[in-house]
């Protein structure tokens, strides 16, 4: 407790307000990562394999966009930084620990970006849904990442309705993640997509006793790679449960 109330002193004074609701999650988050590094480290092995497996593929590397950058641990960030010209880092918290160490590996050219990419506060707006159309603004983008968020757009956006009052809705929750999927299959550049897409929970016995679809229905394109993701191993829920996640990896143009 005490390591993540100092995480949480640190970030909150360098996150613009908007966003300091969003730092106990991610701080939340962060600490279940220090838990579970043994049981999350092959999952974030296949993540920064398939990322520096595409981009070796480019032939021109100006800018990169990474989407979810959150702890930095299934990003290879170092090659990306000497790959590209400027990698831009977008989430809704930059923990304090990963811009030290950013600063310690001396990438000057990485930007922090702080946004909500989840197009919730714009859904009653009667507006066309484009949560990635800033992204048209990049200069030079030859890269986009979506590192592990499109499936967080759905939980938190749940979580924000919840708060304020509304019953789920699951037509919105779809037509979140089905925006962001367009947004980045629209994009000009090379995209890569890593996400979870369900998790099913199971006891000791092997028995299923929760399962669920976390993109709500929304088909997900054709895998390039896929895999298993222990999210939260035995003791983690409890100490008869274990919570696995199926993630899948995919890029466009497929070709």
């Amino acid at each position: 407790m005490i390591l993540e109330a100092a995480q949480y002193a640190a970030t909150c004074p360098i996150t613009p307000k908007a966003f300091r609701p969003f730092v106990r999650s991610s701080v939340s988050l962060w600490s279940r990562a220090r838990r579970c590094s043994a049981q999350w480290a092959p999952h974030e092995a296949n993540c920064k394999t398939v990322i520096r497996e595409i981009v070796e593929g480019m032939n021109q590397r100006r800018t990169a966009v990474v989407l979810g950058s959150g702890l930095l641990r299934d990003v290879p960030i170092e090659f990306l930084a000497r790959s590209f010209d400027t990698v831009v880092l977008v989430d809704l918290v930059h923990l304090a620990t990963v811009r030290a160490w950013l600063s310690a590996r001396r990438l000057s050219n990485r930007r922090l970006v702080w946004r909500d990419i989840s197009g919730l506060d714009g859904i009653s707006t009667g507006k066309p849904l484009e949560p990635l159309a800033f992204l048209r603004q990049v200069p030079f983008l030859d890269l986009v990442v979506s590192a592990n968020v499109l499936s967080q757009i759905g939980v938190g956006a749940a979580r924000q309705l919840a708060r304020d009052g509304r019953p789920e809705q699951p037509e919105i929750l779809r037509s979140l993640i089905q925006a962001h999927l367009d947004g980045l299959q629209m994009l000009p550049c090379k995209v890569v997509l890593i996400t979870d897409t369900s998790y099913t929970v199971t006891d000791k016995q092997g028995r299923v006793t929760e399962e669920a679809d976390l993109m709500h229905g929304v088909a997900t394109p054709p895998a390039l790679r896929d895999w298993n993701w222990t999210v939260a191993p035995f003791g983690e829920l409890s100490r008869n449960s274990q919570a696995v996640h199926q993630v899948i990896a995919t890029r466009f143009p497929s070709g």
